[in-house]
């Protein structure tokens, strides 16, 4: 299932983590070559992808929202 993105929060480390529609987190992070994802790295690339669906895995396997 695909959930749009509604905001952002940085975990315990500073990785940036995506905050879903559908309740769900997800990290975002930038590391290549494994992740490329430049945007991630400043605030006008984030606000960018506000929006954006991205697919989540806890919904295809049925878990609750693991935020209000």
């Amino acid at each position: 299932m695909r959930s749009a993105i509604v905001g952002y929060h940085q975990d315990a480390v500073g990785d940036w983590v995506a905050e879903l529609r559908c309740g769900h987190d997800q990290h975002v992070r930038h590391h290549p070559p494994f992740f490329s994802r430049p945007w991630v790295v400043t605030a006008e690339g984030r606000a960018s992808r506000l929006g954006v669906e991205l697919e989540c895995p806890l919904c295809d396997r049925g878990e609750p929202p693991t935020r209000k």
